[in-house]
């Protein structure tokens, strides 16, 4: 399995979100940027940590015309208690059958990866950050990429 590296484009999909609605990566493309972060499981501490990082800097994000979205195996009934409890004001998308985790090549041996990909708004993979252990720093990494991107001209279109 081929994971998406810097440079790719990024694969469209669609997914189901805690709120039953139907959530595209192409829905966002041309306006925002986009996180979209794999995460093994709801509920369990370093995914609750790291879930609440995003939260902490949901207004940075936004404010840099930045979408959030979470990706996991767990239900959309799942998602919509996990996202619940942690107050998450951006879209965790459920990926039962793990299509989506495997076009992006995210795995793990025991556990689901937990990888983030920071897109452009042309569908341009920026970075990849990947850290099974240290939940947090996915936000770190996130916000450093779109504050380099921003610093740069705008890159231009990929043809598709």
């Amino acid at each position: 399995m081929k994971r998406i590296a810097i440079g790719d484009k990024a694969p469209d999909f669609a997914l189901f979100s805690q709120g039953r609605e139907q959530v595209r990566l192409s829905d966002f493309l041309g306006r925002n940027n986009v996180v979209l972060y794999f995460y093994p499981k709801d509920f369990s501490a370093g995914c609750t940590a790291e879930a609440k990082a995003f939260r902490d800097s949901y207004q940075i994000f936004a404010d840099s015309e930045t979408e959030l979205i979470g990706v996991s195996s767990d239900s959309v009934e799942s998602h919509r208690r996990f996202s619940e409890h942690c107050g998450l004001p951006f879209n965790l998308l459920s990926d039962v059958g793990k299509a989506v985790r495997e076009l992006y090549g995210v795995s793990g041996r025991w556990i689901s990866g937990r990888v983030t990909f920071i897109i452009d708004k042309q569908g341009i993979v920026r970075n990849v950050f990947s850290s099974q252990l240290h939940p947090t720093q996915h936000v770190r990494e996130a916000l450093e990429t779109l504050r380099v991107q921003a610093s740069q001209p705008p890159s231009q279109p990929v043809p598709a």
